[in-house]
């Protein structure tokens, strides 16, 4: 049956069906894309990448912070690897001129030199701002100034806006949030400079339902992430369910940034954190000193296949088809047929755990290519089998 207007797109995606033994089947199907969402998806068509300045140097980012860490996103590998964005969050900003322009404050003497220097590196530059009077940190928001803040940031030759909802629940009814952000996507579009739009209010009015509809490229779907197993596992595995639909090429649900490297996990869990993100088709946004990083981290944020299921053009976001107890399988549709299977062990010993194709619409025999061993373990039929450590992840492409 075929299905038209007022768009037609060659893609797929995947929905499940539920199976009597709570477990899931994936068939694919055809989709449409609208216009308003082909533009977006030119502007993002795989989920971002790149760094951001908070989880690791919150209110200490500066100047010459930023330039090092464009250096060492080259020197490291990680530009290479795909990741381009290096994004200044909050406090940044200083005093309004005479005219009502924004200033960046004496941590930032030069913000269009700042730019130039990352674009002569070959990476794109983002900034943070809030639709409120204030910014989450206490320094000048873009209330009353979007149009005006859009402009300067375009000049200043910004790729990538942060926009954080902070204090405007102080001028703001919650019912109002979806045209405050359209109000700044406007502002952006009418630069005429191509700047992705993160719309940052934690998952506040669903906001996956509509985030798409007012030039969101991504939005936050949780609270803010912290490095440690409870904090990333919850929102990774349980905040993200049924949020799928609305996920796909210039639209993305956001779980927050990446804590890998940061300390608070050992490296089984940020194996795990990455994958699960990458299962997500989630934006990858290091967190951590680059500058710093050792071969453990880079290794990780660099894993060339985990980053091909991410950046998987047909852009379907994974999602989990059957539980045992702490166990959990998650599948993912890619663009060439193949499936990406996560097997997550969320317990505190290690697991045995399958993977069985019925459940994934297979049957016969199928190659397994194990993504952090980087290894193909060769064809099975009707199931996989294999141990997987405490908080730890056994991440496989499956050839149809």
């Amino acid at each position: 049956m075929a299905l038209r207007s007022p768009v037609e797109c060659s893609k797929r995606t995947a929905i499940s069906h539920t199976l009597g033994n709570g477990m899931h089947r994936l068939y694919l199907l055809p989709i449409l894309l609208l216009p308003s969402l082909l533009a977006a998806a030119d502007l993002a068509p795989t989920p971002p990448m790149g760094w951001n300045s908070w989880n690791k140097f919150a209110e200490k980012v500066d100047d010459k912070t930023v330039r090092e860490i464009a250096d060492a996103m080259v020197s490291s590998g990680m530009k290479d690897a795909g990741y381009v964005y290096v994004n200044i969050d909050d406090t940044w900003e200083g005093e309004r001129d005479a005219q009502g322009n924004i200033q960046a404050n004496s941590k930032f003497p030069d913000m269009k030199a700042l730019a130039d220097y990352v674009h002569g590196k070959g990476l794109k530059i983002g900034i943070y701002s809030s639709p409120g009077p204030k910014t989450c940190a206490g320094f000048e928001g873009s209330y009353q100034h979007e149009a005006q803040d859009a402009k300067t940031w375009a000049a200043w030759g910004i790729d990538y806006l942060k926009y954080d909802w902070c204090s405007a629940d102080k001028v703001y009814k919650p019912e109002e949030m979806p045209a405050v952000y359209k109000k700044m996507n406007d502002a952006l579009k009418a630069t005429g400079r191509p700047i992705v739009f993160s719309l940052c209010q934690y998952g506040l009015q669903d906001v996956w339902k509509w985030g798409a509809s007012v030039g969101g490229n991504l939005w936050r779907t949780t609270g803010d992430i912290e490095d440690n197993w409870k904090s990333m596992s919850t929102i990774g595995f349980d905040k993200q369910i049924g949020h799928e639909q609305y996920s796909g090429p210039g639209h993305w649900n956001d779980p927050d940034m990446l804590e890998i490297g940061n300390g608070g996990m050992n490296r089984i869990e940020y194996e795990t954190h990455m994958s699960l993100w990458a299962m997500l088709a989630a934006p990858l946004l290091a967190g951590n000193d680059l500058r710093s990083m050792d071969d453990t981290t880079r290794d990780i944020l660099t894993n060339k296949e985990v980053i091909a299921v991410d950046q998987d053009s047909l852009g379907q976001q994974g999602r989990m088809i059957s539980r045992t107890g702490v166990a959990q399988v998650w599948a993912r549709q890619l663009d060439n047929g193949d499936l990406a299977v996560a097997l997550f062990n969320r317990g505190d010993v290690m697991a045995e755990m399958s993977v069985e194709w019925p459940v994934l619409g297979l049957t016969g025999k199928h190659k397994i290519r194990d993504l952090w061993h980087h290894a193909n373990m060769g064809a099975f039929r009707d199931q996989y089998t294999t141990e997987v450590a405490a908080h730890g992840v056994v991440m496989l492409r499956i050839a149809r």
